[in-house]
């Protein structure tokens, strides 16, 4: 079902976030030796995963859902993709820096990508709200 796919991918993105702001509130020099640092780069690493297919799962969702009006969603669906590429660019090159400190991810949790990018993401996940609750396919009534 393509809008849950495009759920499960907001969600890792939001998960990966929420635990960047916990890990740059820890104060830490660097990532080596501490369990959070792990945890980091592992959610980094399915948050870039996410992000990388959010467009394309967007784009499913927009024709086999039935997302109307087809237009507007194409015109955010190009968005999108450039608001991912941006947020992708800051998460990947932190993610490929030998030490993460929490200033580090403090500065990108600032990012304004990221919270472009995160902000399309509520925007995405509130109008697929009706479509997920009537099955996927249906179109609201509202539209």
């Amino acid at each position: 079902m393509p809008l849950q796919d495009l759920a499960v991918r907001c969600d890792i993105v939001e998960e990966c976030y929420e635990f960047m702001l916990a890990y740059a509130a820890q104060g830490l020099s660097r990532d080596s030796g501490t369990g959070s640092g792990d945890q980091l780069r592992l959610l980094l690493g399915k948050a870039v995963s996410a992000i990388a297919g959010l467009p394309e799962s967007y784009k499913a969702a927009i024709t086999q859902s039935g997302l109307q009006p087809v237009s507007k969603h194409e015109a955010f669906l190009a968005v999108l993709d450039r608001d991912c590429k941006a947020a992708l660019a800051g998460m990947e090159l932190v993610a490929a820096q030998p030490a993460i400190s929490s200033m580090l991810i403090d500065n990108l949790n600032a990012s304004v990508h990221l919270r472009t990018l995160l902000t399309d993401l509520f925007i995405l996940d509130e109008i697929a709200k009706p479509y997920r609750a009537a099955g996927d396919q249906a179109v609201p009534a509202e539209v």
